[in-house]
């Protein structure tokens, strides 16, 4: 921890970048960005593990050519947001955030798009206020399959208890997920191309790193997510229930959140397609972002 607290000495509101503002919202301050005009079909985007804002960037400047208004939102703890109450990071206290945020932007209905673990408050969220959300995306999203339905169940795997422990918890953490020595090499871990990882993108997912106890914040959402008792997200009966139109779009060679993952999805959402991006990995909308863009286009059109 010495040396996360030697590396993190900035505050989060000098740190964040001016191109977003900060957005009070009950118990939390919320970072966003947006791009496009304030009166177009407005799109939130919700990051996943890790990420922040910034990698929706190419995105959002996709959509707001097209006329939409693109929001992209930091969770806490990740980018600049942080919970400034009790409250902690159950996907149910995310979802309320999102809700909340939608209405400080003034937006009544929104398609939300949630990558990765992003997905769990993404879907709770519609879930919550199902009369806000007009569409939904899930970008290869991590919603709490526990393992793949052809192999054998197991018990909590060493990492996940290693987690668990506070003090090896936080030494973890500081040694991999937010030491910029090591972002690189994770990402690479995340895509099925290497050579996708550029500079650019590993700065992006850099810059948060500096932020003054950002090493402690993401020690309490891991712990919020090691002690969750809803491990497994949802069933099929509640799938069902969300009868808005669905785009799932998965990366062909993930093997964070594997395909199966999104084939099982699109078979329990009754209004859904699944676009299959070939040769990507986790993060399609870094890896490959034209072939991401064309099939949320699409499907927005």
């Amino acid at each position: 921890m010495a040396k996360a607290n030697s590396r993190e000495k900035v505050a989060r509101t000098e740190a964040a970048p001016k191109s977003g503002r900060f957005v009070k919202v009950p118990g939390a301050e919320i970072f966003v960005q947006e791009l496009g005009p304030a009166t177009g079909p407005p799109i939130v985007f919700i990051h996943g593990f890790g990420a922040w804002s910034e990698t929706w960037r190419p995105t959002m400047e996709a959509l707001a050519d097209k006329g939409f208004r693109a929001v992209a939102v930091d969770v806490p703890p990740f980018g600049f947001s942080a919970v400034t109450g009790d409250e902690g990071y159950s996907r149910g206290e995310q979802a309320r955030r999102l809700i909340a945020l939608l209405d400080a932007l003034e937006i009544a209905r929104v398609t939300l798009v949630g990558h990765s673990y992003g997905g769990r408050p993404t879907v709770t969220a519609v879930l919550q206020a199902p009369d806000r959300v007009e569409r939904l995306v899930l970008v290869d999203a991590a919603v709490g399959f526990e393992a793949d339905p052809s192999a054998d169940r197991e018990g909590p795997g060493l990492m996940q208890k290693l987690l668990g422990i506070g003090p090896l918890r936080q030494a973890i953490l500081a040694t991999l997920l937010t030491n910029p020595r090591m972002t690189r090499t994770l990402l690479t871990q995340f895509v099925a191309d290497p050579a996708s990882v550029s500079d650019e993108l590993v700065g992006i997912y850099q810059r948060p790193l500096v932020v003054q106890g950002a090493t402690h914040s993401l020690g309490e959402w891991v712990k919020a997510q090691v002690d969750a008792e809803d491990t497994v997200l949802l069933d099929e009966a509640t799938y069902e229930k969300l009868a808005i139109p669905a785009l799932l779009v998965w990366g062909e060679r993930d093997t964070i959140t594997p395909l199966w993952q999104g084939q099982r999805l699109a078979q329990w959402l009754p209004s859904s397609k699944l676009v299959v991006l070939p040769g990507i990995g986790h993060l399609p909308q870094a890896e490959s972002p034209p072939a991401f863009q064309a099939a949320l286009l699409a499907f927005l059109k």
